[in-house]
């Protein structure tokens, strides 16, 4: 009988440490920021205010990969994705430009939302998806880098 008891305050004194131990998918979002990372892309948690009229909230913090523009860029666009593969400004209007519409198709289901500004290109992402998700992602930041 003291063995039963002794082994289970052993496990009431242990079990607080299995919160410690990374979720599997807490595991490939380290996995991804630091492919991202050795690629040379800036990862950080940012937190986001979506606008009213996407069909799926995304998270209110979600993990933003930027990288730095070249000198010579001053345009400035944002675009929200409210369903796979549509892409919208803030007034509800689809990209016109064709060669971003085309970048954007390559982007992963997961991006919540991509952004130009003359300092930096940025998107945010859900980190799920396939394992050539990272590889378009940091395809696309070069691209309008």
């Amino acid at each position: 009988m003291t063995l039963w008891i002794a082994l289970l305050l052993l496990a009431c004194v242990l079990s607080p440490l299995s919160w410690l131990i990374p979720s599997r998918r807490q595991r490939g979002q380290m996995d991804v920021r630091l492919q991202a990372r050795r690629l040379g892309l800036a990862m950080q948690l940012s937190r986001q205010e979506w606008p009213h009229w996407l069909a799926e909230q995304p998270p209110g913090a979600c993990a933003q990969y930027h990288l730095g523009r070249r000198r010579g860029h001053a345009d400035s666009w944002c675009y929200w994705q409210a369903e796979p593969g549509r892409w919208l400004n803030q007034w509800r209007e689809p990209c016109a430009e064709a060669s971003l519409v085309e970048q954007l198709a390559q982007l992963p289901a997961d991006v919540f939302k991509v952004e130009a500004s003359p300092q930096m290109v940025a998107l945010c992402w859900g980190e799920r998806g396939q394992d050539d998700a990272l590889q378009r992602v940091n395809d696309f930041l070069r691209a309008r880098a």
